[in-house]
């Protein structure tokens, strides 16, 4: 570990997608810093990953985080700074999918009002959270990546799981109005679809592996060449909003 040595913060880190996004960084040379809501499971987590990758305690930190506490989210840019690092970059991973179709509030006309509402706190209001707390630790040239769906697509828009869908598509809304925000400290914001992917939230019948999925959300935090930003990827491309 150098004072060169890059830091990303990846929040849901524990599981799925996000684990898999802190793997792929530490095999590019990346200190980690891995929050979990569930300070349990991310422990087991942590431990899996520095097995399968050689990260020490160094190199892959783990801290507690819940993305709809603003208090969390102040206390982790505290921490940031009492250690020294520099934030070059921040993948806003952790969400949360409510609906179901078993019980019947994939329908936008059934669908609970609280169900929106904690979905709206995880989805949307916790990278703004994040943002807000930690864009200050972030120096010129950091990148903000927040994971998104095709199902916040404006241009593709279905007319089920409506809490979900309205989210992400906030979170889209999210990530243009911070990069042109933070356009002039050169920091770039953009969003990635990591599509159907065999996750607890996939499940085992989706087309992408996680590895797959993960591809271009660390692609945009971590790539050699200058990226534009405000942008909306799938597959290392540009898409539609």
């Amino acid at each position: 570990m150098t004072s060169q040595t890059q830091t990303a913060l990846v929040t849901g880190a524990n599981r799925g997608i996000g684990k898999e996004i802190c793997r792929q960084l530490l095999q590019q040379g990346w200190r980690v810093v891995a929050c979990t809501r569930n300070q349990q499971a991310g422990a087991v987590a942590i431990d899996e990953l520095r097995e399968d990758t050689g990260a020490d305690a160094q190199q892959l930190i783990l801290r507690r985080l819940d993305v709809t506490s603003a208090t969390d989210a102040a206390s982790l840019s505290r921490w940031l700074h009492d250690c020294g690092f520099a934030l070059q970059a921040l993948i806003n991973n952790a969400g949360v999918f409510l609906e179901s179709a078993a019980a019947g509030n994939d329908d936008p006309l059934q669908v609970e009002i609280t169900t929106v509402l904690q979905t709206f706190n995880s989805n949307s209001l916790g990278p703004l959270r994040m943002i807000q707390a930690l864009v200050g630790n972030m120096p010129s040239g950091g990148r903000i990546v927040n994971v998104s769906s095709g199902m916040g697509q404006l241009s593709d828009m279905g007319d089920n799981y409506l809490a979900y869908r309205m989210s992400k598509t906030a979170l889209n809304a999210l990530t243009v109005i911070m990069a042109r925000r933070l356009q002039e400290q050169h920091i770039s914001v953009n969003a990635c679809c990591p599509g159907w992917v065999q996750t607890d939230l996939g499940g085992a019948d989706a087309e992408r592996t996680v590895a797959q999925g993960a591809d271009t959300i660390v692609w945009l935090a971590a790539a050699k060449e200058a990226l534009a930003t405000g942008g909306f990827y799938r597959d290392r491309k540009r898409i539609d909003w």
